[in-house]
């Protein structure tokens, strides 16, 4: 790959990788540190033959696979709180019929980072349970109530900002 092409490359694909390290780590400069090092793992390591949507797929899984090392690497000796799963008994409750998209980004930010973060990879990112799974090592299971979690925790944060 040429200078050119690479700056070309580069241009196409980098926010797209850093908006995706930033949601992940939800710090711009350790979101900057991440797309770099993605770029230069992409660069150095090279994928060829790949259609331009496998090299940025690649890309995105990659930058992923860093932003989550990065959090385990920032969390490692913090216990993750653990609360209780709610009972298949209780009601799920239901968003507001309109709600501000930005309302949502921000409530999002405000969860604890598993919450965040898997909320992040399924409903932004388009991610299944199996791919978050093969990225994190966790289990589907662990994945699936994490996410049932987050979204009744961002559920209630909206609803409290309501009042």
């Amino acid at each position: 790959m040429t200078r050119q092409e690479a700056t070309e490359f580069y241009r196409s694909h980098s926010k797209a990788v850093y908006n995706t390290a930033l949601r992940i780590v939800r710090d711009p400069e350790e979101a900057e540190e991440i797309m770099q090092d993605t770029f230069m793992k992409y660069f150095t390591k090279g994928v060829p033959g790949l259609s331009e949507a496998r090299k940025a797929a690649w890309l995105r899984t990659t930058c992923i696979r860093m932003g989550i090392d990065f959090l385990r690497r920032r969390k490692k000796g913090l216990e993750l709180f653990v609360e209780r799963i709610p009972d298949e008994a209780e009601e799920e409750e239901e968003l507001p019929e309109s709600i501000d998209v930005m309302r949502i980004r921000t409530a999002m930010e405000r969860l604890p980072h598993p919450y965040s973060l898997i909320l992040d990879l399924i409903l932004i990112e388009g991610m299944d349970y199996a791919g978050i799974a093969r990225l994190t090592g966790q289990k589907e299971a662990t994945l699936r109530s994490w996410y049932s979690r987050g979204r009744a925790k961002l559920i209630k944060e909206l609803k409290t900002e309501n009042i």
